[in-house]
């Protein structure tokens, strides 16, 4: 028997990114990032970790769901399988969330059971679905929110050092300059640049004339293409994204924030992406990040899993991609304390590479001590409205870029 006697949820915040970063003078101007977990207890004293993204907006929503949905599965056993207690927390939620904030949850609650089953039955949680397709994935670092070269340029370092050849920047359809810097910044480190525009966070959107002249702006100056221009549209404009995703030179790059797995096939058939983010901690856990990584694959579009989340919901993502043998997977820079206290991310990247490795489980440790030193705060909220005075920064650094 492996029954589930108890379902926590466990809200932390820990420090989070770096001198000079926008993301934070903008959206997290305390300088700490929150992240919600849900701990499954089985009889056996056995412990499964999972991560729903909701938590770094709005906490105490995460803790209301978690805590609902852990009353109607607590005593159900998953000893052969967690399929029916997923369904059962689904139905807890469907009639009022089926979509959005709920899915979070059920996320965090899928990651948990895989992470409990799998400590259970002694295997890492990769074998739970086939196992591991490849030994290695190519990262790319995601960052690229520096206010000044001076930090951009240690971005680049930082990516150099561990092999990592492509680097994400946020910028919008108005900071070419900052983008054409990175570009030619990053030649000399064989480093190529995306770029996340980051319409996920605006209201009303870039138009798809707007991101294309950005593109074709940025051939003409450098020479080059951009690797990928993710969440390039607003959450008004997502039905012209299949006018970029078809242009020559363009590609488009999406759907990090979907919460099921039939909107995200949905999109794909419509062609609204060349490349499709999806994530664990949003989309319902890693079984479904899975099918969705294969129903890409069928279809000519590349997988790549977004990982932006704490520790848990990295290494679920990562299981995901393993399962499928995706090509790519997100290297989040901007430090956050969480990660390295949990896990030991940096050990497993060699030559630009990531390896999985064989622990047990999604390999993350909880503990008292890091609870202890952690602890939650609202302080740790995330802004989505940008702070004025961050705004005020951000309109400052754009001669930084055109000066250099």
């Amino acid at each position: 028997m492996a029954t589930i006697v108890n379902v926590r949820p466990v809200v932390l915040s820990a420090p989070y990114g770096f001198e000079g970063c926008a993301e934070n003078v903008l959206h997290l101007p305390n300088g700490l990032r929150g992240c919600s977990m849900v701990e499954i207890t089985l009889d056996n004293g056995v412990k499964g970790l999972g991560e729903g993204y909701l938590g770094v907006f709005a906490p105490d929503v995460f803790s209301s769901i978690a805590r609902l949905v852990g009353t109607a599965i607590t005593g159900d056993d998953i000893s052969n399988g967690y399929g029916a207690v997923l369904a059962k927390a689904k139905t807890v939620t469907a009639y009022w969330s089926l979509q959005g904030a709920a899915q979070h949850v059920i996320s965090a609650i899928e990651i948990a059971l895989v992470d409990a089953l799998s400590r259970v039955r002694e295997i890492p949680a990769v074998e739970l679905f086939g196992g591991k397709k490849v030994e290695s994935i190519a990262m790319y670092g995601s960052g690229g929110d520096s206010l000044h070269p001076q930090y951009m340029a240690q971005e680049l370092e930082q990516l150099a050092q561990r092999g990592i050849r492509t680097l994400k920047i946020r910028a919008r359809h108005h900071q070419a300059a900052k983008t054409i810097w990175t570009i030619e910044a990053g030649r000399q480190y064989g480093i190529r640049v995306a770029v996340d525009m980051t319409q996920n966070l605006t209201i009303e959107g870039q138009t798809a004339a707007q991101v294309k002249a950005f593109c074709d702006h940025i051939k003409r100056e450098t020479g080059e293409e951009l690797v990928f221009v993710e969440e390039c549209l607003g959450l008004d404009k997502l039905t012209q994204l299949p006018l970029l995703a078809l242009q020559e030179g363009i590609v488009v790059a999406g759907g990090e924030i979907v919460t099921t797995k039939e909107e995200l096939f949905d999109r794909i058939d419509a062609n609204y992406y060349n490349v499709v983010q999806p994530d664990a901690s949003v989309l319902g856990g890693i079984g479904d990040t899975i099918a969705v990584c294969e129903y890409a694959q069928q279809r000519s579009v590349n997988p790549v899993v977004h990982s932006w989340g704490g520790p848990v919901a990295m290494m679920a993502n990562y299981v995901a991609a393993f399962a499928t043998g995706c090509s790519l997977i997100e290297y989040p820079m901007p430090h956050f304390e969480l990660r390295s206290a949990m896990c030991n991310l940096e050990s497993r990247i060699h030559d630009g590479h990531f390896h999985l490795g064989d622990d047990i489980g999604l390999g993350v440790t909880l503990t008292d001590d890091i609870e202890g030193q952690f602890p939650h705060t609202n302080d740790a909220l995330y802004h989505c409205f940008p702070m004025e005075d961050g705004l005020q920064q951000l309109e400052d650094s754009h001669r930084h870029w055109v000066k250099a």
